[in-house]
């Protein structure tokens, strides 16, 4: 299942997502079975909090070039907003929203898998690798010459990387 979020782009508007939170519960509302959660960029936040959330319903976890909702500060990473609200529609809280789940990391259980881009100036490996230092049951897979669109770039390298994740834990 994708999960398309509500007033973005062309999907229409949902009168429940009227911010980051509302964005939240309904992204969480979505998963109501046992699920391997696939995440990029700002969806990790939600990954995250649907790890920590309805740990029951995520089996793992695939985050690829997140903040994972760390605090990005000591990590000097571009400043995207501005770009990414200029080139998408998108609503003003969603580029707005800071998050700081560092405190809860350890709580996930799940396995989670780590895709980091080496040239990605938004989400650079720093952060992936702080994210694996946090999490318990992380392996982290570094993309060379990835970017933050690895997962379009590198396609193929990163479902492959996806694929023996899946395999190892017979999902």
């Amino acid at each position: 299942m994708v999960v398309a979020y509500p007033s973005f782009g062309d999907y229409p508007d949902d009168v429940d997502v009227q911010s980051f939170e509302g964005l939240q519960a309904y992204v969480l509302n979505q998963i109501q079975q046992p699920s391997v959660v696939v995440a990029q960029s700002m969806g990790g936040i939600f990954a995250v909090q649907a790890a920590l959330q309805k740990p029951e319903q995520v089996q793992a976890l695939v985050l690829v070039a997140t903040s994972g909702g760390i605090d990005l500060s000591p990590f000097q990473v571009a400043d995207w907003r501005e770009d990414y609200q200029q080139s998408f529609t998108v609503p003003d809280w969603f580029v707005q929203h800071q998050s700081d789940l560092t405190g809860s990391l350890e709580r996930i259980q799940c396995p989670v898998l780590l895709i980091w881009g080496d040239a990605d100036p938004i989400s650079p490996v720093a952060v992936g690798q702080f994210l694996h230092r946090q999490i318990p049951h992380a392996e982290l897979h570094i993309v060379s010459q990835g970017q933050h669109d690895l997962a379009y770039v590198h396609a193929e390298h990163v479902a492959q990387l996806i694929q023996n994740f899946l395999v190892k834990l017979r999902v």
